[in-house]
Formats: structure tokens, sequence, C-alpha cells
């Protein structure tokens, strides 16, 4: 049983995995990493930053999909555990309100969150520049795309499990029109997932190494009874480009821009060859979890170096216990975000 609550239903088929002995993070890789390996379907050539939820009892997924032609579209899959997957072959046929074809130019890094039984995705895509894309599922058959919230240059949209004090809640991350070499974590608000507002400061980078040059969201936050506990990546540079790293905060609640607590250490950063060595090298990139309430385990869904999807484990109670212990945060964390 766990001190920190979880508040999210029972799920007794969590891929899970125990924590390795001489393991000295919070954090723990699954021991058969990678999960999904390069050229996982025809015409496909890797997959990586991608997004997995419950789903009839099994778990179905939204799966960045990097074509052999180099152009990123959003692929189905579903597995029974959670590790081995079966893809649908054919990129996810988005269609508008009309229900015609609605294909974005590209889409990415997309995440997946249930709220009040509509399932929506989320990633980035072109809309005269880089910005979010948004489509909303019941069934996971048909797929149809909500207007763009925002206008360029704007990724790393994460969308909250329930409304906060009413509202659909959303966390971004505002950048400029190319590889972005800065960002904060902002959050906005709606009441019908088509016109946002409400806008308020999170978080941004810090003074650690790990998270020196920017931040982002990562995996949708899990509400728990110490706050919302967010996954998210942090950036640094170095003389042979950036490197990607897992960090993990805590949120109020009732007010989200406001955090409470701020790990200063990452949680995971590239260590194993997977990780280090691939398209895009030295890359961990959170972009989901599973949770269970009865015994307190996560299994977090990353991206490894732009080229493979890795999970990794914790508990509830070792996550935010770690992160309290190390908690370092600023007024600028703390504050509202209201200026």
């Amino acid at each position: 049983m766990s001190n920190t609550k979880l508040y999210c239903p029972s799920l007794p088929n969590i891929p899970w995995q125990e924590k390795p002995a001489g393991c000295g993070l919070p954090l723990w890789r699954y021991f058969q990493n990678p999960v999904i390996g390069r050229n996982p379907l025809p015409g496909v050539a890797r997959i990586f930053n991608s997004a997995v939820v419950p789903y009839e009892g099994g778990f179905v997924g939204v799966f960045r999909g990097e074509q052999t032609n180099g152009v990123p579209y959003i692929y189905l899959g579903r597995s029974a555990d959670g590790i081995r997957w079966d893809f649908s072959p054919e990129r996810i046929p988005f269609v508008d309100e009309d229900g015609q074809p609605a294909q974005p130019v590209y889409a990415y890094d997309p995440r997946l969150v249930e709220v009040e039984g509509v399932w929506y995705i989320i990633w980035c895509q072109d809309f005269y520049g880089a910005s979010i894309g948004m489509a909303k599922t019941t069934d996971f058959k048909t797929f149809t795309r909500i207007e763009s919230p925002f206008v360029p240059f704007n990724r790393n949209a994460v969308l909250f499990p329930r409304k906060v004090n009413g509202l659909y809640t959303l966390l971004s991350r505002p950048s400029d029109s190319g590889h972005t070499p800065f960002g904060d974590i902002f959050l906005s608000q709606s009441p019908d997932m088509a016109f946002w507002g409400k806008h308020r400061h999170v978080m941004g980078k810090s003074g650690n190494w790990w998270e020196n040059l920017k931040i982002g969201g990562g995996a949708a936050p899990i509400e728990t009874s110490d706050g919302w506990l967010l996954f998210y990546h942090g950036v640094t540079g170095t003389c042979n480009g950036y490197v990607y790293s897992i960090g993990g905060a805590i949120l109020d609640r009732e007010e989200p821009s406001k955090v409470l607590y701020r790990c200063k250490t990452f949680l995971l950063t590239p260590e194993e060859w997977y990780e280090e060595r691939g398209f895009v090298p030295n890359v961990c990139f959170p972009c989901a979890t599973l949770q269970d309430a009865d015994t307190g385990r996560i299994a977090i869904y990353y991206g490894c170096a732009d080229s493979y999807v890795g999970l990794a484990f914790t508990t509830v109670d070792e996550v935010t216990g770690y992160i309290k212990a190390n908690s370092e945060t600023t007024e600028a964390d703390r504050e509202l975000g209201k200026r």
C-alpha cells in the first residue's frame, strides 16, 4: 500500500519489473529495452516518442513513425501486455468534423490522454510553422481533428487527465521556428478544447547542468495526494549536441502553475547504448505513463535517441519521496505564473 495516493483506476496488468539491486535512482530501466526497435513495419524506419493508455483489458498507443522518406506521421498500435506491439500498417486516418480526410502535413511526438471518456491525441504539426495539433476519438476507429489551439510557434503539448476548476488544462512549450535553443513550460485552460486562455508560466530552465538550456512537458501529469506528478524533459548543450534527460516535479493540484517540488537532479539520463546511440544521440524523452492505484506502480514510456522506445519503472512513493528530498525551486516556480 502506498503512502502517497494515486488518483487513478486500478491497473493489475501494468507492465512491471522490480527494482534491481544497486540502482541509486528512483527510476529503473526494463532489462529487455528497447521494447520497440528499428524498422518496426514496412515504410517506417523508426518509432519513438510515443504514448500508451490502457484500453479494453489491454493497451493502445499512438506512435511517432518516422517514415523511410523522413516524414513523421502517427500510427496506431495495440498490445496485450504493453511490451509487445502490433501496429496498423497505415498511418491514422484523421478526418475533419464533416468526416472528410484531414491528414496533417506531418505529425510527431504524440501524447494520448483520456478526459471524461474521450481520448485526445496531441502532437506537433505544421500550422504555417511548428505548432500543436489535436484530435479526439471515442473508439480508436474514427479520429476527428480539432482546430489548432495555438498559433505558431509551440510544441510539447500535454493535456491533464481531468479538468482543473472546471476547465481543460494543458501544458505547452512556446518555441520559435527552428529547433528551439530555449523554452519554458506554460499552462493554458479551455472550457471546450477550442478556445484557450488563462495562460500561466509554470517553470523554466534551471542552473542545473542537465536542464540549463530548455525544458518541455513529457507524460500527462499524474494526480497524487501530494499534487500533480510531472515527468518532463530537460535539455543541456554540449560540444557534440543536445542531451535530453528526464526530470520530475510536483505541481499544486488546484493551481498547477505553482510548482511545489522540483528535483534538482535528473531521474534518468542517457547511459545505455539505445539512449546514447541512434539517429539523434543522447536522448531520453518521456511521453507517457501507466499507473496502478492499488500498488502505486508507475511504468514510463520514453523515446530513446530518436530511434527506439524504452520502458522505465518506479513507484509513486519512491519517486515523490526522491523529488521532495532533492527539491530546489525558485520564486518563478512557486508563484502563480501570472504577471
